[in-house]
């Protein structure tokens, strides 16, 4: 009986411990995998600030999971299956991170999700990769997206040059998933609402000399150009010799050509007035606080992609917090909840009030600086399209593309 009475005993003390007892901080890191080198070297920088500064707020208001630090490693992609496929590597299995942000080009996503991050059950948040074949990828619910895929900027890029008249066109795009799947939304639309393309040409990445193209693509007599490419590798290159040429009168690009290595080696005058689009920042409450809390950052809040960055680092750390641990396991079902209605609504920086919600066990609801972040079943989200041109020899939005 003695024993019996002790065993009670002990058993009724380490509970009222274990009860006492403070949580413990837990630490987590997250990589971002992006293309430091390669074709978008000179847009990947801003965009990982965005991420960078995500996680410098949780830190700032208290930490992850009661009081833990929240860190973040880089990897460079390259813009490159392959090369993504050894830095998810890295920070999958050598870095054990719990998420990524990235990648950015649609190769590194794929590439770095089929090799790496699908098998180790990581979560993936891409805040730039484009191309529709995203949305049909087998990634086990764990590839996501915050910014809205090809499939409808393609849409509203054919919509915009109807809008201004341009109802012939010659295009060319760089043979990868980004500028195929760009392509294809662009030239159905633009068919569809009565366009006609009159040359459709791919082109490879990284040669010198395009002239060869660009006859192809001259002979049809079109005068408008548009340049499905990147900025600092061939949509650089076929704009430069495109003007050497002489033979377009204007010229369009989608996203990839926003930035301004494009202007390296050509006379910013000469193109005065081209057009491109990319994804924009949302107009509204979340948008405001964005930009309010990058510009005290130093940071320049409508930097490609780096608001959609940002948006993906701060859900990250919310569907941590709210999946509890560190983990892998259940962090994509976690993140869809704390992304969808209903639920308190959570602004960009509000970390310290986010963390008291899923405390008290109260369903939360992130309102982005990309706006709305409602992930569909693909991981796909809505999104808005803005025209951007060439104004004094660097690009300026216009405005949202309705």
């Amino acid at each position: 009986m003695r024993h019996i009475k002790k065993s009670l005993t002990l058993a009724v003390a380490a509970s009222v411990l274990s009860m006492a007892a403070p949580a413990v901080a837990q630490d987590v890191t997250i990589g971002f995998m992006g293309g430091f080198t390669g074709p978008i070297e000179s847009l990947a920088p801003p965009i990982f600030a965005g991420a960078e500064l995500a996680v410098a707020q949780v830190n700032e208001q208290g930490g992850i999971l009661d009081g833990g630090t929240f860190a973040i490693v880089s990897a460079d992609g390259a813009c490159d299956a392959t090369a993504a496929a050894n830095a998810t590597d890295r920070l999958v299995n050598t870095d054990q991170v719990t998420a990524i942000v990235g990648g950015l080009c649609t190769g590194e996503t794929i590439g770095g999700a089929n090799s790496a991050a699908i098998p180790g059950g990581v979560v993936m948040i891409s805040p730039a990769s484009t191309a529709p074949a995203l949305t049909t990828l087998e990634d086990d619910d764990l590839v996501f997206r915050t910014t809205p895929s090809d499939a409808f900027q393609g849409q509203k890029l054919a919509e915009l040059l109807l809008s201004k008249d341009i109802t012939e066109i010659a295009l060319t795009y760089v043979n990868n998933d980004y500028g195929s799947g760009f392509a294809d939304a662009v030239a159905s639309a633009y068919e569809a609402g009565g366009g006609t393309i009159a040359a459709n040409l791919a082109h490879e990445d990284g040669k010198a000399d395009y002239r060869a193209e660009l006859g192809n693509l001259a002979s049809s007599g079109a005068e408008t150009l548009v340049i499905l490419a990147y900025a600092n590798s061939s949509g650089q290159t076929i704009l430069r010799q495109a003007l050497e040429s002489g033979n377009f009168l204007t010229f369009v690009g989608g996203d990839g050509m926003v930035g301004d290595d494009l202007f390296t080696g050509v006379d910013a005058g000469s193109v005065e007035g081209m057009i491109a689009t990319r994804a924009g920042a949302f107009e509204g409450e979340s948008a405001t606080v964005y930009n309010d809390l990058a510009t005290a950052a130093g940071l320049t809040p409508n930097d490609v992609y780096a608001p959609q960055s940002y948006d993906a680092a701060f859900l990250l750390a919310l569907a941590i917090e709210k999946n509890g641990s560190a983990d892998r396991e259940g962090l994509s079902a976690a993140l869809r909840e704390v992304s969808s209605a209903p639920g308190e609504t959570i602004l960009p920086g509000e970390w310290e009030k986010a963390k008291e919600l899923i405390a008290a066990g109260t369903d939360i609801d992130y309102q982005g600086a990309g706006g709305d972040l409602d992930f569909d079943d693909a991981g796909d989200v809505d999104g808005v399209i803005v025209e951007m041109t060439v104004e004094g020899g660097s690009f300026v939005e216009v405005g949202v593309i309705e």
